[in-house]
């Protein structure tokens, strides 16, 4: 069993998402379309995508976000399982006929998100009942694709995560990160200017410990629902 995994950029990669895949038996491949646009893209041979965060729009004319949208409307046709993080959730819902657009607020740092209705009963976010406080970095959000049904919220932002149908989930907020990513991050020249509008650093190890605890229940969920259709 093999996923495909578009990075945007080398920082962002899969982080705590890679041991809840190498848990379950699913091997991954980095598709760095950033590096070489015309690259080809293995579909047929994998089961299914993740899409990674990135500093750039989901609205950027770029010819390698292009391929990897219509990557993305084949794999949902397919009924393949797709996990985007962030611009990938963005480009998700962008894939999936919906608007992506500026947010009111920039939402940069820890801060909590609440889970809905529809949580309680979904197989990645069943027993999610308090809010829990995560990392988040986007200036952008989302409308809800047809179909999709509605996750998270936060007090900045409305859609903070999505299924569209059974394995196919889109996260605005960041749970794959660790204390060192969250570092790395906050030194690179592409979120300079965001670091700049903060009134204070952000503290890499606030919440690591529950954030690991939530990747590996929410990873891990979504990569046994990924075994399921690959078998």
């Amino acid at each position: 069993m093999r996923v495909l995994v578009f990075r945007h950029v080398p920082f962002e990669h899969l982080g705590l998402i890679a041991p809840a895949l190498e848990v379950n038996g699913i091997e991954w491949e980095y598709v760095d379309l950033f590096r070489a646009p015309d690259a080809p893209i293995p579909l047929d041979g994998a089961a299914g995508l993740i899409s990674m965060g990135g500093p750039m729009s989901a609205n950027d004319d770029l010819p390698y976000l292009r391929r990897e949208l219509d990557a993305i409307e084949q794999a949902v046709r397919a009924g393949k399982p797709v996990l985007g993080i962030c611009l990938g959730a963005q480009m998700i819902a962008k894939a999936s006929g919906a608007k992506v657009y500026r947010n009111p607020v920039k939402e940069i740092g820890w801060a909590p998100v609440r889970w809905t209705e529809a949580s309680r009963s979904d197989p990645v976010f069943a027993g999610l009942t308090e809010p829990e406080t995560v990392l988040h970095w986007h200036g952008e959000t989302f409308d809800l694709p047809p179909g999709a049904k509605w996750l998270a919220s936060s007090d900045a932002c409305r859609n903070q995560a999505f299924c569209l149908g059974t394995g196919v989930y889109g996260l605005q907020f960041h749970l794959e990160v660790t204390p060192e990513m969250i570092v790395a991050w906050s030194g690179e020249d592409a979120n300079a200017g965001d670091m700049r509008e903060l009134a204070a650093p952000i503290d890499p190890s606030r919440n690591a410990p529950r954030l690991a605890e939530l990747a590996g229940l929410v990873f891990g969920r979504w990569a046994k629902l990924f075994v399921k259709f690959a078998t």
